[in-house]
């Protein structure tokens, strides 16, 4: 047999980095030396992770501390591992400068921030909030809609604030302060007078009146609803005086509710065709009659009804039905308008035909599609994407400008399905909409 062979195994300096101990030699090491490993290894990490913004002085500092309390681990001096880990651990705080701690104002600023474009990106994406303008919907969904009340027989102030947060219901009071003449717009309008629908944070329909000696008066409603709480008296005074509301005139009084505030669900037309009968939103752009009859408020505005027709159906009235193809559609929410059961009764005929006393169109009637027994709207199926056409029908029909007066509406308008009824609480409407 040949001589024995020698293996030497080398022994490391404790200066090396400590290695990672097993579970059963954990067991029995001193509390001291464990959180002294566990500092040397976490300083190693913050040189790993910050090396790009130490200085080279800063970076051999703390180098230099870790090799004290390796050094201080090795003789088992707790005295000396005590001192050493105090000082690297200084030196890694202090390594960096100082940044200065944000502020209850700034760290809501950035919440808010954070939380206003998760908000945007859902929006955009996935749900947007509608509110409903007009009583076409009605009574699936409320318009906004005006009720006369003299100031008198105004409820208390906890009363009104109560309805303000569960209804949407404000009360006004317009009265003119002094003489003022209605301005007059090339546009035709109301009388010919400038009075205009607005938006206030692309949200809040408003509207409101011009003048030629003053500043416009601006009414917390759009011109509809204004109308049936006193506006429509001071036209007409107004019509039969040369444009004059007299100083002490009511311009509005009374209360006004808040239309439904419903979400529209953007993302499932990406995945599904649109169904008949359900109620979607779609926007009213190159929808040429619509335009013709709302002008800048119709231009590109966003209108929701009730989806009554699909690419390659055939729609026509017979009062109170709707056909399809030449059957009675029979889709539930489309049988309740045509039943006029319950609240439904504010369409007592059903669906109706267009109306025949449409205003006139710079001295012109314009076209409409379902004006008469006979009358047809058939809707493109073949076409490319995009193009394939829907018709959409008011629930409201004697109070809704819908595809019987300007026709189909092309795919690419389409918004979505309208989702649910966020509020207001108390009409009886919130929930998922049907």
């Amino acid at each position: 047999m040949g001589s024995p062979v020698t293996i030497r195994v080398p022994r490391f300096s404790m200066l090396a980095e400590p290695a990672i101990e097993s579970d059963t030699t954990a067991m029995f090491t001193p509390k001291w030396k464990k959180e002294a490993l566990h500092l040397v290894k976490a300083a190693k990490k913050f040189i790993d992770y910050k090396r790009d913004l130490l200085t080279p002085e800063r970076l051999a500092e703390i180098n230099s501390r870790r090799e004290d309390l390796r050094a201080a681990i090795q003789a088992k001096d707790q005295a000396m591992v005590k001192e050493a880990s105090k000082q690297l651990t200084a030196m890694c705080e202090n390594a960096l400068p100082r940044e200065k701690p944000q502020g209850a104002f700034e760290e809501n600023v950035e919440v808010m921030f954070v939380a206003i474009v998760i908000a945007l990106g859902l929006r955009a994406y996935y749900l947007q909030p509608f509110r409903i303008p007009t009583g076409s919907m009605q009574p699936t969904l409320n318009g906004i809609i005006g009720t006369p009340l003299k100031k008198d027989q105004w409820p208390s102030l906890p009363q009104r604030v109560a309805e303000k947060a569960l209804r949407g219901r404000t009360y006004i009071c317009e009265i003119n302060d002094r003489d003022r003449h209605i301005a007059i717009t090339p546009q035709g309008g109301l009388g010919g007078f400038d009075i205009r629908d607005t938006q206030f944070l692309h949200f809040f329909s408003r509207s409101e009146i011009h003048f030629s000696d003053s500043e416009p008066i601006r009414l917390p409603a759009p011109i509809n609803p204004c109308m049936s709480i006193g506006l429509g008296n001071a036209l007409n005074y107004a019509y039969r005086n040369g444009g004059l509301i007299p100083k002490g005139m009511v311009i509005c009084e009374g209360t006004i509710d808040s239309g439904d505030l419903v979400l529209v669900d953007k993302f499932s037309y990406q995945f599904r065709k649109p169904t008949r009968g359900e109620v979607f939103v779609f926007d009213t752009i190159a929808i040429k009659g619509i335009q013709q009859r709302s002008g800048d408020q119709g231009a590109g505005s966003h209108y929701i009804k009730r989806l009554c027709g699909v690419p390659g159906d055939t729609l026509s009235i017979q009062s109170p039905n709707l056909l399809v193809d030449g059957k009675i559609a029979q889709e539930p929410g489309i049988q309740r308008v045509i039943h006029a059961e319950g609240v439904y009764q504010i369409n007592p005929n059903g669906y109706g035909l267009a109306s025949p006393n449409e205003p006139l169109h710079h001295g012109k009637k314009l076209p409409q599609f379902l004006a008469t027994a006979d009358a047809t709207l058939s809707l493109t199926e073949n076409a490319r994407t995009g193009m394939r056409e829907y018709a959409a029908l008011g629930d409201n029909t004697g109070n809704s400008l819908d595809s019987r007066y300007w026709g189909p509406v092309k795919e690419f308008n389409l918004v979505g399905p309208a989702l649910f009824a966020l509020w207001p609480v108390t009409t009886g409407h919130w929930g998922f909409i049907r």
